[in-house]
């Protein structure tokens, strides 16, 4: 499966690619430009965590890659693979009906708390990727 080598890159169809599961260490990059935001990653085999101008907004435990992550107000869609199956949380809006879809299949609806916090877990093998869209209903 494609592994993001610098760790964090952005896409020439505008997504956001990151995270390396394949890292026995924690590795990071601070302060990457994408959109005019800033992005944080820290990421190695037990985890990939992802920080957008100093706010949450991706984790997965154990690590992850991410690529070609899109954000829209209604949205959000992004392509994963990992070693393992893997319990993945975002921050969305706090409060609301979001409606998973993983690899073309309705996984379900789910609530956010208070906090906007989303978690879900994908079953994951190497060298395959699961694709991931989060609707707001």
């Amino acid at each position: 499966m494609a592994i993001v080598d610098e760790l964090i890159r952005s896409e020439a169809d505008g997504g956001l690619s990151f995270g390396n599961y394949t890292l026995d260490s924690k590795s990071k990059v601070s302060d990457f430009e994408h959109e005019g935001d800033l992005y944080k990653v820290k990421t190695f085999k037990e985890i990939t965590k992802l920080e957008k101008n100093g706010m949450f907004v991706y984790e997965s435990v154990p690590g992850t890659t991410v690529t070609d992550m899109k954000v829209t107000e209604d949205s959000m869609n992004f392509d994963v693979s990992g070693k393992e199956d893997a319990q993945i949380t975002l921050e969305l809006e706090a409060e609301k009906d979001y409606k998973i879809i993983v690899n073309d299949a309705e996984i379900g609806d789910m609530k956010t708390n208070l906090g906007g916090k989303l978690v879900f877990s994908l079953v994951l093998e190497e060298d395959s990727k699961s694709s991931v869209c989060i609707k707001r209903l």
